[in-house]
C-alpha cells in the first residue's frame, strides 16, 4: 500500500460509515465504559474526534452533558441536528483538536475508535492530544481511549482481517514499519445483497501506533495513572495478541 498522506484525517470522512458494522457496537461500547469508569450519569464528558456523534448521542440520551468534537463539517452538522431534534444535552464544536483549549472542565474525556490518537503529522503533533486530554480533565477526571496496539502490529502486521455485520463485511488491511511506528491502514466495505468485487486496497491511512509501555509512560508525562487496560469492550484483560487496546486513565 501507499501513503494517503500525512493530512489524510483532514479529508476523507464521509456518512457513508454510519451503515459499516462496527457502528452496531455503540450501546454496548458505552456500557462498558459507564460501569468500567463507575460512571452516575451527572458526568461532563469530552469526546474527542467524535465522528458522527454515535458514542457523544448515546451518552447524552442517558443523561449525560457531553461536548463532541471533529473536524469534519458533515459530522458536525449531523450529530447537531441529532442532538437538537432529540432535545439532548449534547454541542458539537466543529474543530481540529488542537483548535480547542479547554482547562479543568471536564469529569470524563474519550477518544473511541481512535479519536485521532496517532493520526497526526509527527510525534511532536501526536503528543498534543494527551496534552489536551490532561488539561482538559479535572484532577481526578477520567479518560478512555480505544486505539490499536503496536504491541500486535510488531508480532502479527502485516495481515489482513474480516468483520461481520449485520449489514456487510468490512476488509482491513495493515502494514507496519517497526522503526518509525507507523501503520498503513486501508479498508474495504461490501453491503450483502451487492455484487462483490475485487478487494484490491492501493492505499492506507498512516496512523502512529503505541505499545502498552508506551501509553503508560506518555500518560505519566501529562500528569495522567494508567488505571486499567483492556483488549476488547467484554472486559478481557490485555494480552499483545489481541489488536486493540483499551485504556482507562486517571487525572491525578
Amino acid at each position: 500500500m501507499k501513503s494517503i498522506g500525512e493530512d489524510w484525517y483532514k479529508k476523507i470522512w464521509t456518512l457513508d460509515i454510519i451503515d459499516q458494522s462496527w457502528v452496531e457496537d455503540t450501546k454496548r461500547q458505552v456500557d462498558f465504559i459507564a460501569e468500567k469508569l463507575h460512571l452516575n450519569g451527572g458526568e461532563k464528558i469530552l469526546d474527542l474526534a467524535c465522528g458522527f456523534g454515535r458514542h457523544s448521542i448515546e451518552l447524552a440520551r442517558r443523561g449525560f452533558s457531553v461536548t463532541g468534537v471533529d473536524i469534519t463539517e458533515d459530522y458536525v452538522n449531523y450529530a447537531s441536528e441529532l442532538a437538537a431534534k432529540e432535545k439532548l444535552d449534547a454541542r458539537f464544536i466543529l474543530s481540529d483538536i488542537r483548535g480547542v483549549d479547554f482547562a479543568e472542565e471536564f469529569d470524563v474525556v474519550l477518544n473511541m475508535a481512535d479519536g485521532a490518537v496517532g493520526y497526526l503529522e509527527n510525534d511532536e503533533e501526536n503528543m498534543k492530544i494527551f496534552n489536551i486530554v490532561s488539561r482538559a480533565l479535572k484532577r481526578g477526571g477520567k479518560h478512555f481511549m480505544d486505539i490499536m496496539s503496536a504491541d500486535y502490529a510488531d508480532s502479527h502486521f502485516p495481515c489482513k482481517l474480516w468483520d461481520e455485520g449485520e449489514h456487510g463485511l468490512t476488509l482491513s488491511k495493515f502494514e507496519w514499519n517497526s522503526q518509525t511506528r507507523i501503520m498503513l491502514y486501508g479498508q474495504l466495505d461490501f453491503q450483502y445483497g451487492k455484487e462483490l468485487r475485487k478487494p484490491l486496497i492501493e492505499y492506507g491511512n498512516p496512523t502512529r501506533l503505541y505499545s502498552r509501555a508506551e501509553v503508560k509512560e506518555i500518560m505519566a508525562s501529562f500528569g495522567m495513572r494508567v488505571n486499567e487496560v483492556w483488549s476488547d469492550f467484554g472486559g478481557k484483560p490485555y494480552s499483545v495478541n489481541d489488536i486493540q487496546m483499551m485504556v482507562y486513565s486517571e487525572k491525578i
